[in-house]
């Protein structure tokens, strides 16, 4: 079930790059609506976007490192010796995969569900999601906790300051939908 610290979940790079996804997800995850996990090649993956996009080094290297101090049990260790091993459609998401095995995660969250076969991810006893669906799943199981956890991330908008209407703009266009749809009800 999604409704547990026990439930665990590897972030892939596309939805821990976005600021909007990352904060939804971390927020739900702050409230114990489930159990972040990320290796170094995910960072490392954000780190490269990051810079790419004009982020200083700085400011790049504050994100990585309050995302593990806020999540400090959030990093996997030991899973690359099995990324050869693995045999998705692009080499460069077998790390995502690996993460997941070595922690025993039960879902990846990745917005490249053609990148994780349903059927050989089901081999590891492991499923893939968009954050979308995600985000839904646990909205719909933990409404209270969730509405709680959203309403927190909106108060934490401070630069520039946004209220709930404005910040679930946000989300439905970095296509979080449904998420700001079933959040909306329960405003």
């Amino acid at each position: 079930m999604i409704h547990s610290v026990r439930f665990i979940v590897v972030l892939d790079t596309n939805v821990i790059y976005p600021i909007i996804i990352r904060d939804i997800l971390f927020w739900f995850a702050y409230y114990d609506l489930y159990t972040p996990k990320w290796s170094e090649d995910i960072f490392d993956e954000w780190k490269n976007i990051m810079i790419k996009k004009g982020i200083t080094e700085e400011e790049v290297n504050k994100r990585i490192n309050n995302a593990n101090n806020a999540f400090p049990d959030a990093l996997v260790h030991n899973y690359k010796s099995i990324i050869d091993i693995i045999q998705l459609p692009d080499k460069k998401d077998c790390h995502v995969l690996a993460a997941a095995i070595k922690t025993n995660a039960s879902l990846i969250v990745t917005n490249n569900i053609k990148h994780f076969p349903e059927k050989y991810l089901q081999s590891f006893g492991l499923k893939a999601k968009t954050a979308d669906d995600f985000l839904t799943d646990i909205i719909d199981l933990n409404p209270k906790q969730a509405i709680h956890a959203f309403k927190e991330m909106v108060l934490n908008k401070k630069n520039p300051l946004q209220d709930e209407w404005k910040v679930l703009d946000l989300l439905k266009k970095a296509s979080l939908i449904n998420t700001a749809k079933c959040l909306h009800t329960l405003l």
